[in-house]
């Protein structure tokens, strides 16, 4: 089945941007919003709405799918891809990608995923935001064509057998850390709660406030959590370990602030996403590394997520082949087609890092229900709640979406079988 049209329609996504930059460097909040002037590219405020692009591919029979193009909250920062502006780019979508694409067979997913990813417009290569949208209605028209679900595309795609169980879903509280926390341990959310710890405010001038907060996590889960409830409790740092306590990362006074955590996180396990920022690739691997050996060394159970610096596939390599971390966020946006994010899973495969899907809350429900079937097909280590940072909504749309997608895929082949079964 041919494609025969694809369109694009501006519109919002599912939380704001931010400059990170801004407001590492001490903006203040106003309500909402922050006080003081943007200092990365692109940025017309330190918090500004967030965009999408909807992009509508429509098939010969007359079906329509959908995907979103979305970029990260923190866009333009840690080496991304610079601020994404739909009234910018939509043009681009309507124009040199449909002249691509159009008239292509719409199962041929992969063929169609790699063309997009591999295109430029006047020599540049096209924003990640926009192979990310593309590709999940590349997915799904696929999927639509051949009446299948997104996972079996995907599986198909990467040479996987999808997961007959749903993915551990991560859940974010954004900064209200404390009540959306406590719905996270009603629900029984197995990773949580990521508590947006990106100032010396919120983890302590030595960590003391960070300390407090562990310690919090596991009085109220035994308290809110159902039975034999066994979290995994994943806290994002922004690089602020780094900021208060500076390398050497293998040193004692670094060491024993991460076995501090880990008892305060007892009997749960720990992970802490983005101890450091240095400011580029290779000297952030090389202070993971440290950090790592040192933790190793040292005996402290308490496993890092690479997250700044770590945004493209090849990034991606390079920390798993560094041995730079327990887990790499693969955050979907910023590895532009959405294959991609499933191969960079499966890069993941047979070394000792875990691979973990994640994205932004600056993402639509679109986007989100394309990512619960990459991590289905790929059996991913954990995926992430999205969009929003109101925590309900991004874990009901993925969980439900693999729940559903699984359901959908016992039934088809109970049927196959019963088929069989008849045949004989």
């Amino acid at each position: 089945m041919n494609i025969t049209g694809i369109y694009a329609t501006p519109g919002y996504s599912g939380f704001f941007f931010d400059d990170q930059r801004a407001i590492k460097q001490g903006a203040e909040h106003d309500g909402f919003t922050y006080v003081g002037e943007p200092v990365t590219e692109g940025f017309d405020e330190i918090r500004q709405a967030g965009e999408s692009i909807i992009v509508d591919i429509e098939l010969e029979d007359g079906t329509v799918v959908r995907g979103d193009c979305t970029a990260v909250q923190y866009s333009g920062a840690g080496g991304r891809d610079p601020l994404f502006k739909a009234e910018e780019y939509a043009p681009v979508i309507e124009g040199p990608v449909a002249d691509e694409l159009v008239g292509r067979d719409a199962t041929d997913f992969l063929d169609n995923a790699e063309t997009l990813e591999e295109m430029e417009v006047e020599g540049d290569r096209l924003h990640t935001a926009i192979r990310y949208g593309v590709s999940q209605a590349l997915l799904a028209a696929a999927a639509e064509a051949e009446q299948t679900t997104q996972t079996d595309v995907m599986a198909d795609a990467l040479g996987t057998e999808p997961a007959t169980e749903p993915v551990p879903v991560f859940g974010q509280s954004g900064d209200d850390r404390y009540n959306n926390t406590e719905k996270m341990f009603v629900k029984g959310v197995p990773v949580l709660p990521h508590a947006l710890i990106n100032s010396v405010e919120k983890i302590g001038e030595n960590g003391e406030t960070l300390l407090e907060y562990v310690e919090w996590l596991v009085e109220r889960s035994q308290e809110l959590g159902p039975d034999d409830y066994d979290p995994r409790f994943h806290i994002d740092v922004y690089g602020m370990i780094g900021e208060i306590f500076d390398g050497p990362y293998d040193r004692d006074e670094v060491v024993d602030y991460f076995a501090a955590l880990e008892e305060a996180a007892a009997p749960y396990p720990l992970q802490i996403e983005g101890p450091m920022d240095v400011g580029n690739r290779e000297d952030q691997i090389a202070a993971m590394v440290e950090l790592r050996e040192g933790l190793e060394a040292a005996g402290v159970d308490v496993d890092i997520v690479a997250d700044e610096w770590c945004n493209t596939f090849e990034d991606v390599q390079a920390f798993v082949d560094a041995g730079a971390a327990d887990l790499v966020q693969i955050k979907t946006p910023d590895l532009g087609g959405i294959h991609r994010s499933g191969q960079a899973v499966r890069y993941c495969e047979g070394t000792d890092t875990r691979a973990y899907l994640g994205g932004t809350c600056n993402e639509t429900e679109t986007s989100a229900r394309a990512c619960a079937h990459v991590a289905l097909a790929t059996d991913a280590a954990q995926t992430l709640a999205k969009p929003g940072m109101g925590f309900d909504e991004g874990y009901m749309i993925v969980e439900n979406e693999m729940r559903r997608t699984i359901a959908r895929r016992e039934r088809d082949q109970q049927t196959e079988t019963d088929e069989i079964t008849a045949d004989d």
